[in-house]
């Protein structure tokens, strides 16, 4: 039920953004478009063909196969002879990203036992074959926009992670550990306010759970491994949390007494450990015997414990000098290790492992491919629900986009490359193959856009410059914009055509400058910010009175960025909004009607385990909107990826997902690239308990 103070919100915020109504917002997410991901199994006995369980249906992963059903989903399946005609179901709870937003489904998913192929060769599914139950979305969490993540299920209780709370502190992450009862829709918040968890996991008999958090340190900007520790409180309720292992996430019960986690060891490589708790006695770090049970010489990470035999573990690995990653079964009396993955499809990665109760099954996700008749599953304009009432919400299959004057046609980058296309997906064509970032559009010569060709990331000195192109010359003329090519880029026009604003090295600092728009920097040019630091992203309003950026002059060099504004004549410079201590605020874009701001930003920290996701530079960064006096933060998009580069456009784009005009491109991701260095380690599989690691490591 949506709760009253939902519908007080809504109606605030419908009158409050009444202006921007009818307008549209784009904003890239590196990598995600080509996550086509489905969750697979193979038996962990004789594996030969993967079995795809998930309909092929947007994005699906973080599987859990449920040892037991309630009355609630029991009801749910069909009232036939399927299960004992032989074809027995697999029962999944999964995590999908389906119309726009996150949800948890149930599936039941009927195969004949024994045929040897996969669910995705079956014909057109029909009841006999699946049975499908959303369990928590968007309007189980009060009509809220949320990730969730990390489900499993206790008895009629579903357990597992949302972001749908603010935690009301800049830079601090949202995520908590929910509990909702499927018959009655109650649910509880078990993670303490002002505290985020991760990667819950329930113990067999449902009366604990254990999860990965900061506890109230906080994030403190890892990308790779989480400062996390180990907790554990009661299930029911939240009560009696404690912290049982300092280091440590992704944790696993194998038994009432036993949890597996992962971590990061002093000598490089990510290993699976084991806790032991106290059958009686008080419950603290100093009373748990840790151990770490994976050899040194392979990183092993992501554990998931057998149901029938608490010696028996699933990971994934990444071995050294393999590309992949892959699901392997480990034994931790024996030290042995067998691989599942790589023999079946051995050119994949392969994430996040989990059991079936009997454990003659394991589940994973991954690309699903071309499988069932789908071709490519990549769209150009991924619609996503907006909190916002009347704006429509897009992630682009690109970098760096930006609307013509008139809302119908979108530039962005591929990094390399520069293309325009209509906004139905209509028109698709590649301007430049050199390599582009950021793009506007002039809002008074039809057809002309600015871009910076060059490297992205670079020094002041790098050779960076702004060209303009008119997109509509069949010859498509350019014009070199600045000359010395020290790091010039984010150009953005004057709403009256005549100046453009950009940032630029040529100092030895990236400041921002002001130059004419028909002629570029000759035909006139002067510094508007200037000072040893960073300015740098910046946004001309539509009134013309102010221009916004983000700057890092509070703390030069540290990578911090906040969100400036100043007007163009170099006065009223003002703080817009900060990200917490050390945070960051970037590629602000203002509303049509120049009231709002959208941005990217860090502001609600990290959402998951980055090593539970393929690889992101920055595994933070969502999409907000804030009035431009700095006012009403809203956060639009719920992740554990990285949003940026957003833009605002004029004109209301349907709320459709738009398909590309080509086909798209496959399923791909990159694994997470710390995972490529082998570490400095002189201790390989066959040597396991000798080598340099330090005490923390070694026990």
């Amino acid at each position: 039920m949506i709760s009253t103070q939902y519908f007080i919100f809504f109606f605030f915020f419908f009158f409050s953004f009444a202006s921007s109504h009818d307008t549209s917002i784009i904003f890239t997410t590196l990598g995600r478009s080509t996550y086509a991901f489905d969750i697979f199994a193979l038996p962990t006995t004789h594996p030969q063909t993967e079995f795809q369980l998930t309909d092929g249906n947007s994005v699906n992963f973080n599987g859990h196969f449920p040892a037991t059903l309630p009355p609630s989903l029991l009801s749910r399946l069909p009232d036939d002879d399927s299960v004992n005609s032989g074809k027995l179901p697999f029962h999944l709870i999964y995590v999908t990203e389906r119309n726009g937003t996150h949800h948890v489904f149930y599936d039941a998913v009927f195969h004949g036992v024994g045929e040897r192929r996969a669910i995705l060769e079956f014909p057109p599914q029909t009841e006999s074959t699946r049975v499908q139950v959303p369990l928590v979305g968007f309007e189980q969490s009060g009509g809220r926009v949320s990730m969730k993540d990390k489900p499993s299920l206790s008895g009629e209780f579903l357990i597992y992670v949302s972001t749908h709370e603010d935690s009301g502190v800049p830079r601090t992450s949202w995520a908590a550990v929910y509990s909702t009862h499927l018959g009655s829709g109650l649910t509880r918040r078990l993670t303490p306010k002002g505290v985020a968890d991760f990667s819950p996991a329930v113990s067999p008999s449902g009366v604990w759970t254990a999860v990965a958090s900061y506890g109230e340190k906080g994030w403190s900007g890892e990308v790779e491994e989480l400062a996390t520790d180990i907790y554990v409180f009661m299930t029911r309720d939240g009560s009696g949390r404690v912290k049982v292992v300092e280091h440590g996430g992704w944790p696993i019960w194998a038994d009432e007494y036993t949890l597996y986690f992962h971590r990061r060891c002093d000598d490089g490589w990510w290993s699976v450990f084991k806790a032991v708790l106290p059958k009686s006695g008080e419950l603290s770090v100093d009373s748990i015997s840790t151990q770490r049970v994976t050899p040194p010489g392979l990183h092993v990470f992501t554990p998931a414990s057998s149901p029938a035999n608490k010696n028996l573990i699933a990971v994934a690995t990444r071995r050294a000098g393999s590309e992949y990653r892959h699901i392997e079964l480990f034994d931790v009396v024996s030290k042995k290790f067998t691989e599942i993955t790589r023999p079946v499809s051995p050119h994949a990665h392969h994430l996040n492992p989990f059991f079936s109760p009997d454990s003659s099954w394991v589940g994973y996700h991954k690309c699903r491919g071309s499988g069932n008749g789908r071709g490519s599953d990549t769209l150009l304009l991924e619609n996503l629900r907006n909190p916002l009432p009347g704006i429509s919400l897009f992630r682009i299959d690109g970098s760096f986009p930006s609307f013509s004057p008139n809302g119908d046609r979108i530039a962005y980058v591929r990094l390399p490359g520069l293309y325009v296309v209509n906004y139905d997906g209509s028109g698709l064509r590649k301007i430049s193959s050199r390599t582009a970032f950021s793009t506007a559009w002039d809002p008074k010569r039809k057809g002309v856009i600015y871009t910076s060709f060059g490297p992205t990331f670079a020094s002041e000195s790098t050779e960076v410059d702004i060209i303009s192109i008119n997109v509509d010359d069949e010859e498509l003329s350019y014009k070199q914009m600045t000359i010395g090519g020290q790091n010039n880029a984010f150009p953005s026009p004057s709403p009256d055509g005549k100046w453009i604003v950009f940032r630029s090295g040529r100092s030895g600092h990236k400041n921002l400058y002001i130059m004419d728009a028909l002629e570029g920097e000759v035909g006139g040019l002067r510094r508007l910010t200037e000072g040893p630091w960073t300015d740098t992203m910046c946004n001309w309003s539509p009134d013309g009175e102010w221009i916004a950026f983000a700057s890092d002059r509070e703390n030069p060099g540290s990578g911090s960025f906040e969100m400036y504004m100043i007007h163009p004549n170099g006065t009223g410079l003002k703080k817009v909004i900060q990200s917490g201590t050390g945070g960051r605020t970037n590629h602000p874009y203002f509303s049509p009607d120049g009231k709002y701001i959208v941005f990217t930003s860090d502001y609600a920290a990290v959402s998951a385990e980055p090593i539970s996701n393929p690889h992101h530079y920055q595994p933070y960064g969502d999409i907000y909107v804030i009035k431009s006096d700095g006012s009403d933060i809203r956060r639009l998009t719920h992740n554990s990826y990285e949003d940026g580069t957003p833009a605002w456009g004029p004109t209301f784009i349907k709320p459709v997902d738009v398909e590309w005009p080509n086909g798209g491109h496959p399923c791909s991701f990159e694994d997470c690239h710390w995972l490529n260095v082998r570490p400095n380690a002189s201790v390989m599989d066959a040597s396991f308990g000798l080598g340099s690691a330090k005490i923390e490591c070694a026990q």
